[in-house]
């Protein structure tokens, strides 16, 4: 009897054991991809911080000598030139958060809740096709197509609202930019550019509501609006902050099409009609590498670290917002 339950036994040993390994494997794996995200973080940050400490080291004076557009007689240093850029920044990517939130919501809404099935796929796979699109083609887009279309309408802002500090035109002049190369141009093809993003995670956090809420709502006597008022934004709204808060991320480092967009300058100008105001870190970075020497790279490293620090502490906020209302959200 012995001998006939023995090899039963080491069958089931032998399975455990490997089952066992097999999940040990299995964590050692994750454990290690899940280290290496960290990894990479630091050793980004690692990078940014040594090659750009010489330039943050050295004296405005010294530096100057080395790097053609640090100008300290003209208030141009290395910080001050970096907050031009932080600025311009950070504007340009407000304006094209504002244009693009409300359309991606209104698109996620018209795709999850109104569209018929068919129609509903095919827009979504469209937008999500946006996404796919180089942003040197955004750029050429907006250039060639986009800015003679909306120079009238820059003319009619200056002359009709040019008495709102934003929408000014030039004292010397008396008249918005004529080439519409300005930020609220850059804004409106950044906001083009995002809107996929955003879109793609609120439709996906709206077909999350769960159905008996809608159908509780719509019982109860609501119209679809009053139910997705009541019932679909309450459960999406940490979805759509961080959905906001992805397209935000996006829009601080977009390079190319705010380089071939923009016509460039620094100043903390609110003027958004107006060229040769504003500029942003990765497109000022991406103008200046070509000829920099390297001193001028060193100066160049430390301004992408303040984008670095500026997007992760976006996405950190985006997070934090998000794990408030995990619980009983859509957001997950």
């Amino acid at each position: 009897m012995t001998t006939t339950e023995a090899p039963e036994v080491d069958k089931a040993s032998l399975h455990t054991h490997r089952k066992s390994a097999a999940n040990v494997a299995f964590t050692g794996l994750s454990t290690f991809a899940a280290s290496l995200i960290l990894i990479l973080l630091a050793a980004v940050a690692a990078f940014l911080l040594t090659n750009a400490w010489p330039a943050l080291s050295m004296g405005s004076a010294a530096l100057a000598e080395k790097v053609s557009w640090i100008k300290p007689d003209q208030g141009q240093s290395l910080f001050q030139v970096t907050g031009y850029l932080i600025f311009g920044t950070v504007l340009i990517s407000v304006i094209a958060l504002l244009i693009a939130t409300p359309l991606s919501i209104g698109i996620a809404l018209f795709i999850s809740h109104y569209a018929p099935r068919r129609l509903a796929a095919g827009l979504g796979y469209i937008i999500d096709l946006l996404a796919a699109v180089p942003s040197v083609v955004y750029g050429l887009w907006g250039s060639m197509v986009l800015l003679p279309v909306v120079q009238p309408f820059y003319q009619w802002l200056g002359s009709t609202l040019g008495w709102i500090p934003l929408f000014a035109p030039d004292p010397t002049t008396g008249d918005v930019s004529p080439t519409g190369r300005v930020a609220l141009s850059a804004g409106i093809v950044l906001a083009i550019m995002i809107i996929p993003i955003i879109t793609a995670v609120t439709r996906e956090v709206f077909l999350q509501t769960p159905k008996l809420h809608e159908e509780a709502a719509l019982a109860m006597g609501a119209t679809r609006w009053e139910m997705i008022r009541m019932a679909v934004f309450p459960f999406g709204r940490s979805g759509i902050i961080g959905a906001t808060m992805l397209g935000l991320g996006r829009a601080l480092g977009e390079t190319m099409a705010i380089y071939m967009i923009l016509s460039s300058g620094l100043s903390f100008s609110w003027n958004i009609l107006q060229s040769g105001k504003h500029n942003t870190i990765a497109s000022y970075i991406a103008g200046q590498f070509p000829e920099a020497n390297q001193t001028g790279v060193s100066a160049l490293i430390a301004m992408g670290l303040a984008l670095f620090v500026i997007t992760l502490l976006v996405n950190m906020a985006a997070r934090w917002v998000v794990s408030r209302r995990s619980e009983f959200s859509g957001a997950n």
